[in-house]
């Protein structure tokens, strides 16, 4: 039973986290910002989409995966009900927060930017990942144990021999293939809400738990062969951008997503699997950065788009102003105050303790 705690998978959460927040930002100098709910900067830097085209294949599916790895550490000093539980306390009241209280204040802020008349209304916004991930646990969980409770089965053993040949771990792409020709997204990387979101994010949190359940197998393996995972996303990124401007076959991109992955789990496992202070912070104000990044976004923009400065010096300064309010809100607030930290999905010191005290290495 593996329970060491896992730097590199916390690393990799706190930098999509991050990359996340610059992703949505970028959609403010699109031409398009306005159609998916964003302010729209009057001077576009429409190149900026080029490199952000990379991410939008990985970035979500990235947390998915990890998401799932989570769980297989919480459920090795929990039962079934303890589980349940600390997946509400830690996922499902900081979605029903951030929907009832959140989520509307950016709202308000694209109405006042464009003059809309005032309203309120509750609104998943960025959190459905939130919703999707609990639901998946309620899901998985049978399944989850059933595993638990098998860990010397003949299953986990061909899993890890499977998974110790680098074509046996990229033939895992080959259910990400099936699930966009079956699905038909019209949009591959349009995660939120849609069909397509749902069950990619399924396949990447089951398997995420399959890798950290088969022990070190997998991660051998892409550690050995990630510069071979990482050059074939590359190559098909690079097909992407010349051959289909930045939109190929879903069926390519599904490919192209998981390379990524797989080649960011092995450059993480092989140089980030250590432990720091700043990663110990930031591990901790990820999950909050996260659910408040949209409503800093917004305010930002609603401040420093009507400057008289060029796009992508409007780019930038939302970009620290962003992060800069994200993470003064966490250090000064949702640290400090008792009270917020479970609405922000943060370990609770009051009631629940002893629960705390059991927490995952990864969560």
């Amino acid at each position: 039973m593996d329970t060491q705690r896992r730097y590199d998978i916390d690393w990799l959460r706190v930098i999509a986290i991050g990359l996340l927040l610059i992703y949505h930002i970028a959609i403010v100098f699109q031409p398009w910002a306005m159609f998916v709910g964003f302010v729209r900067s009057d001077e576009l830097v429409e190149d900026l989409w080029t490199p952000m085209s990379l991410l939008n294949v990985w970035r979500i599916p990235l947390l998915f995966f990890v998401s799932g790895m989570g769980v297989y550490f919480a459920i090795q000093k929990r039962n079934w009900k303890q589980l349940i539980m600390e997946r509400f306390m830690r996922i499902l009241i900081p979605f029903i927060f951030g929907l009832i209280a959140v989520v509307p204040l950016q709202i308000f802020i694209f109405q006042k930017y464009y003059n809309m008349p005032m309203s309120y209304f509750p609104h998943s916004g960025h959190l459905w990942f939130l919703g999707n991930i609990f639901l998946y646990v309620l899901l998985l969980l049978p399944l989850f144990y059933l595993l638990k409770k098998k860990e010397n089965s003949k299953f986990k053993l061909s899993l890890t021999s499977f998974l110790s040949n680098p074509f046996g771990t990229l033939s895992i792409s080959l259910f990400f293939v099936a699930e966009v020709l079956l699905v038909k997204p019209q949009v591959f990387a349009m995660y939120a809400n849609t069909w397509h979101g749902f069950f990619n994010g399924l396949l990447a949190f089951f398997f995420g738990f399959l890798f950290v359940y088969s022990g070190t197998a997998f991660w051998q393996t892409v550690k050995k062969w990630k510069w071979m995972y990482l050059l074939l996303a590359i190559g098909l990124y690079s097909i992407r951008l010349t051959m289909y401007e930045l939109s190929s076959p879903n069926y390519l991109m599904a490919i192209e997503s998981t390379c990524w992955i797989f080649g960011l789990f092995g450059a993480g496992y092989h140089y980030l699997n250590k432990p720091s202070k700043l990663l110990n912070y930031l591990s901790k104000a990820a999950y909050p950065v996260y659910i408040l990044h949209m409503f800093a976004m917004h305010l930002g923009a609603y401040f420093i788009l009507p400057l008289e400065l060029s796009g992508i010096s409007k780019f930038i300064s939302i970009i620290i102003f962003t992060f800069a309010l994200c993470l003064l809100i966490f250090e000064f607030l949702i640290r400090r105050i008792e009270l917020l930290k479970p609405l922000f999905g943060m370990k609770w010191q009051l009631k629940h303790r002893k629960l705390n005290e059991k927490m995952s290495p990864v969560s």
